[in-house]
């Protein structure tokens, strides 16, 4: 019977569907010239940062994102990146790789029901991480108090000087 394959690639297409509606971003890349062994290292990185990638037919892919939205860029051997806990974070491991393997070719991204062009792509990679933003909030917030106890201390410090200075003179 035909009805293996067929319930396989609905379980596919189901799959990739429900990683699509996780993800925040999607990028779609061509790593044909890749080894093996980089793209075992490219999916480990991109793992590590909070994404996914995905190797799937072209048909696969464009379903999941919803048909037509991609379809224009899924041309050759073609890998989705999911972004899920950051938008950013595998963006930028994804072009770090391919500054290392000029062989990676990003095509196209997806976000927020948005088709990205490859320019965008490439500016979603030069913004900050989440965690890159929390820091930042957290030194802004930091710097009021830090400059308060530093006014609050320079009133008995001025007075220790300033003593300091009377019983210098005296002696």
């Amino acid at each position: 019977m035909r009805s293996t394959p067929n319930a396989k690639n609905q379980t596919s297409v189901a799959s990739l569907t429900e990683k699509a509606t996780k993800a925040q971003s999607i990028v779609i890349t061509d790593f044909s010239g890749t080894s093996v062994n980089q793209q075992v290292e490219l999916r480990s990185k991109i793992r590590e940062a909070g994404g996914e990638m995905v190797v799937a037919k072209n048909t696969l892919i464009d379903l999941a994102v919803g048909k037509g939205k991609l379809s224009e860029s899924l041309h050759g051997m073609n890998a989705a990146i999911f972004s899920y806990s950051d938008p950013v974070a595998p963006v930028k491991v994804l072009f770090e790789f391919q500054k290392k393997n000029e062989k990676l070719t990003i095509k196209k991204g997806y976000m927020d029901d948005r088709v990205l062009s490859e320019d965008e792509v490439v500016a979603l990679s030069k913004l900050p991480s989440k965690n890159e933003l929390i820091g930042k909030l957290l030194m802004i917030l930091k710097s009021p108090a830090t400059g308060m106890v530093n006014v609050l201390n320079a009133g008995p410090r001025n007075l220790v000087y300033a003593l300091n200075a009377i019983a210098q003179k005296k002696e």
